[in-house]
């Protein structure tokens, strides 16, 4: 059996404009409302369902695997906005790009505080081979695995 993530639900303090912040900034579709819910299309299937959330909401992680052009693309609407942006999902290296699998990623906020990433290649892809191995498999590979850090 197969299985595929068909949506999941996206706190926010206003819907309809976190759904246009998600769908603008990545180049999607517009939103679109469906019940209580404001969707982004994201890919073929998978949606992300925003819904209004009173009080505090709790930050969540959100990473979308993009072709080379579309992380130009993406990147410089992250830029013309002005977004703070990150290398690292600490929060550690900022206005900077990583370079992990020797493709490139970058983390930035939403309107309600949760953590985008946009990456043209998933982490760990390469393992050691890459030119710019990810940090995490490099440590995994040099430690054996075993235990925590």
């Amino acid at each position: 059996m197969t299985a595929k993530l068909n949506h999941t639900i996206v706190a926010a303090r206003d819907k309809e404009k976190s759904a246009l912040f998600m769908s603008e900034i990545l180049g999607l579709p517009p939103p679109v409302a469906f019940g209580h819910f404001v969707l982004v299309t994201v890919g073929d299937e998978l949606t992300l369902d925003f819904r209004d959330k009173a009080g505090e909401i709790v930050p969540q992680h959100y990473a979308f695997l993009v072709s080379e052009t579309g992380f130009d693309e993406i990147f410089a609407r992250i830029v013309a906005r002005g977004l703070d942006h990150w290398a690292d999902p600490g929060r550690q290296r900022a206005g900077e790009v990583n370079r992990w699998d020797d493709g490139r990623g970058v983390y930035f906020p939403d309107p309600d505080g949760h953590l985008l990433e946009i990456l043209t290649r998933p982490y760990g892809s390469l393992g050691m081979s890459a030119e710019h191995p990810h940090p995490l498999v490099a440590r995994t590979l040099q430690t054996g695995g075993g235990g925590a850090d």
